[in-house]
């Protein structure tokens, strides 16, 4: 396995879904391809498309074996997600998608039957975000179902299943809020026997072990030899974070932007979580506990830029401060610190594709970044992977709120990175930019403002 150079990554994003091929001695994304992630109507329920993406990815497998060669495969994939699979090992229901709203008519219910926050460090949440509560309302749809599963496994283990005919359940994905898994005694929660899964699970495996090799139909498929290892699989905000706990000593904080942010504390001191504030327990590819706290960052920065292009100046920047323009939380409101409070802009909201506009989301993003920081007692350097390590507007009231130093990694997705590190660790550091000391003027204007975006926040909440 150590011989392995290129990787191929499969990333699946809850907005896209990316192949990227990465040399994992530079740890540069030398390609990447991408396809949107639809969610398909039903029926019976919302579900995600993986025979689209299955073909989409048996075709750029294909590509970067002719273009560069493939030495091994690595899969990252988006949490809350869980597939069934029937006794011909294929799915026994289409995979749900998390967001499905109608998971929320039987929440009352789920709420009695799934364990208590001292147990799984995961809190409840809407929808489907719980994969329990996912589990539970899909048996509750169909009573038959249970009975037409042989195995289940999380969602990055379902590609390596396709890939390999091998099953596994990895220990990122399982311990991600799902309410199946303790990790504080490292095994299942009660809530699995509760739902009748415990001897349906698969084998809960490291996400760096190699699951297998490359099904014959595959390689045919790709041209990829039947002898190429794939591996287990992991969580993507995990796969983020394993790049830097390969080379940062604890404390340290990893940022990891997307569709959600997800904002995870490396620390040796024990950690007192609020699960009212949309906090948790996550377990590292190394099998640390990670005090973790996220918000559906991208999401909001798509619904409030709305397709317009990034345009602001550092002049924009001091107009802003000047004129005190705030976005108040939150945007999206069902999850994050600041669930139940409504979005506001304060004094009034700016036109579409304005500066002004743009500059008052990168402090919104960066505040709740940095209040999610503080619910897990962040400290030491705040490395910041994905989409907002280049808006420096965001890097920079992060480092003026938090008083931490700040590291932009410049790799398109610090997923795949992470994923295909996952190989070993023999390559160089992952390449990032530290933050450059603000002026003293722009920094008091910025702390002022990040002091009183704060008190407005903690007020609204308090009167939800």
């Amino acid at each position: 396995m150590t011989a392995a150079r290129h990787i191929a990554v499969i990333d699946i994003g809850k907005t896209n879904v990316k192949l990227a091929l990465v040399d994992r001695v530079s740890l540069q994304e030398i390609d990447v391809v991408t396809r949107p992630n639809t969610v398909l109507a039903g029926p019976p329920w919302p579900h995600f498309d993986v025979e689209g993406h299955w073909d989409f990815l048996l075709h750029s497998l294909r590509k970067f074996q002719l273009k560069h060669g493939i030495d091994g495969i690595s899969i990252t994939t988006h949490g809350a997600s869980i597939v069934l699979l029937d006794f011909k090992g294929e799915l026994a229901a289409p995979i749900l998608d998390y967001e499905h709203t109608a998971i929320d008519n039987l929440s009352d219910a789920y709420y009695e039957l799934r364990p208590e926050f001292a147990e799984t460090g995961s809190p409840r949440l809407p929808q489907g975000l719980n994969v329990g509560a996912q589990l539970y309302w899909q048996f509750q749809q169909e009573p038959h179902l249970l009975n037409h599963v042989e195995t289940i496994v999380t969602y990055p283990q379902y590609w390596a299943y396709k890939l390999s005919g091998e099953c596994a359940v990895d220990i990122c994905s399982v311990a991600c809020h799902t309410d199946l898994w303790n990790p504080y005694e490292g095994c299942y929660s009660s809530l699995v026997d509760k739902l009748g899964i415990r001897g349906k699970l698969g084998p809960v495996r490291r996400p760096k072990e190699v699951i297998g090799t490359l099904l014959e139909q595959v390689s045919l498929q790709t041209g990829i030899p039947e002898k190429t290892p794939v591996l287990c699989g992991i969580h993507d905000s995990n796969a983020s974070l394993y790049a830097h706990s390969l080379s940062h000593k604890p404390p340290f904080c990893v940022v990891s932007t997307g569709t959600w942010v997800i904002n995870m504390s490396v620390t040796e001191a024990p950690t007192e979580l609020d699960e009212n504030r949309d906090t948790l327990m996550n377990v590292s590819a190394l099998g640390q506990l990670v005090p973790t706290a996220r918000f559906m960052g991208g999401r909001e920065f798509e619904l409030v830029q709305q397709g317009y292009p990034l345009i602001a100046t550092m002049t924009d920047a001091q107009e802003t401060l000047e004129k005190n323009t705030m976005l108040l939380p939150a945007i999206e409101s069902s999850s994050g610190p600041y669930a139940g409070c409504s979005a506001n802009w304060d004094p009034s909201e700016p036109a579409l594709g304005t500066a002004e506009r743009e500059i008052a989301l990168s402090f919104y993003l960066a505040l709740m970044s940095n209040e999610c920081l503080d619910l897990v007692a962040g400290e030491g350097r705040i490395i910041v992977e994905g989409p907002f390590a280049r808006n420096q507007f965001y890097l920079d009231m992060l480092q003026a709120a938090s008083d931490l130093s700040i590291t932009a990694c410049q790799s398109t997705t610090g997923t795949s990175i992470g994923a295909a590190l996952l190989f070993g660790s023999e390559g160089t550091n992952v390449e990032a930019s530290p933050s450059a000391k603000l002026d003293k003027k722009y920094l008091h204007a910025l702390r002022d403002y990040a002091l009183q975006w704060q008190q407005s926040a903690e007020l609204a909440r308090q009167t939800i």
